[in-house]
Formats: structure tokens, C-alpha cells, sequence
């Protein structure tokens, strides 16, 4: 379990095609305190730490987290959102984020108000019943508060507000249209969505 507080932009430095996709990924973390086998969220995919080093740590990326990933990211070059696994007494500064993503979006709209940018989303239209104004989301693993939704035919729209701070400890400087992003809905409301499934097939 993470919380969606990022606490490292690290960078894929190179990938190597194996059985799987291993990457290999720079941090600013202490790898000493990081024992193989840890779960790291890599903006917002849950990866298990297979090697390290001092600087940096690699993981394997199978070809079903690739495929429910956004396209392009898992290249060299690319800055991933880091976060270590929640522990048992840490704070829970966001909300609970499992790492799982269901669904791919994209940048629709990129706007400044004061010091902070609006960004307007697009998600596939099955997570419309899952995102709700005033509610949690989480995108490229970060930890973030619903403004306005908007369903469409195909598709729902949604906003959020980035604050100076959020932009400058993310990989979302130079947030644009067109980015691809990955998009977890909050646990609960998956849940209810499922239970919500099920009253009604009975």
C-alpha cells in the first residue's frame, strides 16, 4: 500500500529485454534501507525491487503492467514518480493508492490560475461511475482531489488542481496535452462499484 505522497522523481536510465522488462531506475533514496523484494511504486505502478545499488535500484516489468501502463513510459529517459511502500505508523498524507492501475488518460487541457495549473483530464468512460467531485484520485501515482467531472459519450472528464509544490516534487513540470497518464480510482470506490455490480445480478 502507498499513499500517493511522492518522495523521489527518479529517472529510468536503462532497460534491458529479457523474459520480462527490467529497468533500471535512479533514486536519491538510501538503497541500503531497501531490501529486494520491497514493493516501490513507480508513478503509480506497484514494482518489486529485483537489484540495487547505491543510486539506484531495478525492477522487472511484466507485459501486463505494460500493457495497462501508459504507452511510452517505460523507456530511458523517462522520470517516474517514486514512493516507497507505506509502513505500519508512517502518516497518511494522501489516501490509500494500491499501485494498481485501471486505466490509461490523457491531458486535455492545461491552465494556470494564480500560481497553480488546472489540468483537465480524460479517462476511459467505464471509470466514470468511480470519479467523483471532492473525491480522491491518483495520477502517475500521486495523490489528488477531484474538482469537476463531466461525462461524455465515450469518455469522462475531470479536473484537478496542481499547487506550485505538488508540480515542483512530481514528474508533472511541463504537464501538456496529450500526455498519456495512468489513473488509479480511490479503493473504496472500487469496492462499492463492485458491490453496487452485484445487488443488481441478484
Amino acid at each position: 500500500m502507498f499513499t500517493g505522497i511522492i518522495t523521489d522523481v527518479g529517472t529510468i536510465e536503462a532497460i534491458e529485454r529479457r523474459g520480462d522488462l527490467r529497468a533500471r531506475i535512479s533514486t536519491v533514496f538510501d538503497t541500503t534501507t531497501i531490501d529486494l523484494g520491497a514493493s516501490i511504486a513507480c508513478s503509480g505502478v506497484c514494482l518489486t525491487v529485483v537489484d540495487k545499488g547505491p543510486g539506484w535500484f531495478a525492477v522487472d516489468i511484466s507485459a501486463e503492467s505494460i500493457a495497462r501502463s501508459a504507452e511510452g513510459m517505460w523507456s530511458a529517459g523517462t522520470p517516474l514518480n517514486l514512493e516507497r511502500a507505506l509502513k505500519v505508523g508512517d502518516e497518511l498524507g494522501g489516501h490509500i493508492v494500491s499501485g494498481h492501475v485501471d486505466g490509461v488518460g490523457d491531458v486535455v487541457d492545461v491552465q494556470m490560475e494564480g500560481d497553480s495549473h488546472r489540468v483537465l483530464f480524460a479517462a476511459p468512460r467505464a471509470l466514470a461511475p468511480y470519479i467523483a467531485p471532492k473525491g480522491s484520485i491518483a495520477i502517475d501515482g500521486v495523490s489528488l482531489t477531484v474538482n469537476l467531472v463531466e461525462d461524455e459519450e465515450a469518455r469522462v472528464l475531470f479536473s484537478i488542481n496542481l499547487i506550485p509544490h505538488t508540480v515542483a516534487m512530481t514528474s508533472f513540470a511541463g504537464i501538456a496535452p496529450g500526455r498519456r497518464v495512468n489513473i488509479e480510482i480511490d479503493t473504496l470506490a472500487r469496492y462499492l462499484g463492485r458491490m453496487e455490480q452485484l445487488r443488481h445480478v441478484r
